[in-house]
């Protein structure tokens, strides 16, 4: 490959040369390299499908020459589409002399159309016998040594392009996360939900706990966020009677990197008026399982190895019931307080010298002994009030509320709520976050005085859920790494 240096000359490949060198002789001969529209009638996979109609009929299709065998007057080559490729046949008694030289003098990666003839050869490969040609596009740069199967991880990310062309399983992955996303829309479209869109950019990052990237508006002088979560425009929705929302959209937390977390991630959040969280787990169930058998035409799935079962219906366990599980510890009857909580978290060989309260504790001892073992889908319910700030409290237990969160594969997949409408019990919600926030805690709630205003307008009992689109999608494609899912990860520039 090549160097290229910002202020200073760019150092080219042979390669390269001898492929900007085959440009100026294309327009030296009146011909343009890059090309005009071009209507195709077909995709590679629509002729192999179709192979009994179309053998003997005439096809036109385009795409990105991957191989090339001469063999004298006559060479086979491979044309690329979205769909995956097909085998052409060029001959110079159907071409003539200028037209085959011209052909077999095309680079690995240059963009053609092709009319011809579909036919099968004698070894059974389905192929277009190629009739007429034009370049579409002069591939100026080779695609990168070894690019059948391109594994350079750091590569595959930062151009993502060449991965795209080197491996069709990566197509196929981000076509399916395409085809995920328009089916959960259908789901929730079929059952009286708006598709709505709000602020990407606030004055408070309300919704969620976490450390919001900040930017500055300079015509109005104000310092803003990006929001990391949607929540609290939606519940506006909901007091403002549209009853069922939903939205698919970026969210921004300021947090590290992983194979699970990337700073810009694609959520859904939804809210049904005069629901609760029952209602949210039968949703859960019914749409992530629907989306499965839509896109893969099975719930029984396959990931990293270990199989999964997402027909419904899911197992439903308390956090306390799951700790008892893993740990032996009754937690409501054993930590009876902060410091006996903090206690036991010790007892069990936890750091937890930045956690204050039973609540904080509680939810760091489910996620190191119970959450990586929720390998089959299972909800998690019961949450303590503390980690919980817009749930409303169990009227039996005003210490937990009714959230809960799906689990598959040891990763959360979903969380929802009872939400919270009493305004005065919120109100003391945020200034306990408030306080929270003092003490130097940078991913408490952000106090919304527009919000509790809201409230105090009247909201309907209602159900909320969030859903990490990636996630799921990694879930549905087999992907290790959100980074496998998301087209153009957040990669730290090369030096």
């Amino acid at each position: 490959m090549d160097e290229q240096h910002t202020f200073g000359p760019v150092i080219r490949s042979e390669e390269m040369k001898n492929r900007l060198a085959k440009l100026e002789k294309i327009k030296a001969e009146g011909r343009d390299p890059f090309g005009r529209r071009f209507e195709r009638t077909h995709h590679n996979q629509e002729i192999e499908a179709n192979f009994t109609a179309l053998e003997g009929q005439e096809v036109t299709i385009a795409g990105r020459l991957m191989t090339i065998r001469g063999h004298g007057k006559a060479c086979f080559a491979n044309l690329s589409d979205r769909s995956g490729e097909m085998q052409i046949y060029a001959k110079i008694d159907v071409l003539g002399e200028e037209s085959y030289q011209r052909f077999t003098d095309l680079d690995l990666g240059d963009l053609i159309g092709v009319t011809g003839t579909v036919f099968r050869t004698k070894r059974g490969q389905i192929t277009v016998l190629v009739e007429k040609w034009e370049l579409l596009a002069k591939a100026l740069r080779p695609l990168p040594e070894k690019w059948h199967g391109l594994k350079d991880v750091d590569l595959r990310y930062r151009q993502r392009y060449l991965d795209l062309i080197a491996n069709p399983e990566v197509r196929e992955t981000f076509i399916k996360r395409t085809r995920i996303i328009a089916a959960i829309r259908r789901y929730l479209d079929a059952r009286g939900f708006l598709e709505v869109e709000t602020p990407v950019l606030s004055l408070i990052a309300g919704g969620g706990h976490a450390r919001p990237f900040t930017t500055h508006h300079n015509a109005l002088d104000l310092d803003l966020t990006l929001r990391i979560a949607l929540e609290l425009y939606h519940k506006r929705l909901i007091v403002g009677g549209l009853e069922r929302v939903y939205e698919i959209g970026k969210c921004f937390r300021n947090e590290g990197i992983s194979t699970k977390h990337n700073p810009e991630f694609t959520m859904i959040e939804l809210y049904q008026a005069y629901g609760d969280l029952t209602d949210m787990m039968d949703l859960a169930e019914q749409l992530i399982s629907q989306v499965a058998q839509e896109v893969l035409g099975t719930t029984q799935i396959t990931y990293q190895g270990t199989p999964i079962d997402l027909t419904p219906p899911w197992p439903r366990l308390s956090m306390v019931e799951a700790i008892k599980a893993e740990t032996g510890i009754d937690w409501l009857k054993e930590a009876t307080d902060d410091e006996t909580a903090i206690a036991i978290a010790k007892k069990l060989g936890l750091d937890v010298k930045d956690l204050k309260t039973k609540g904080q504790v509680l939810d760091e001892v489910f996620g190191e002994f119970v959450e990586p073992k929720l390998i089959q889908p299972t909800f998690i319910v019961d949450y303590p009030i503390e980690v919980s700030p817009l749930a409303k409290r169990k009227p039996d237990q005003p210490e937990l509320t009714d959230r809960f969160e799906l689990f598959i594969y040891g990763r959360e997949m979903a969380n929802a709520f009872t939400e919270l409408n009493d305004p005065l019990d919120q109100r003391e919600r945020f200034v306990a976050q408030a306080r929270e926030k003092a003490k130097g805690n940078e991913e408490a709630m952000v106090w919304d005085e527009d919000f509790l205003v809201a409230l105090e307008h009247g909201m309907p009992p209602t159900g909320g859920m969030g859903i990490g689109i990636d996630r799921l999608v990694m879930l549905l494609t087999d992907s290790p790494s959100i980074r496998d899912v998301i087209l153009f990860p957040l990669m730290r520039p090369k030096e």
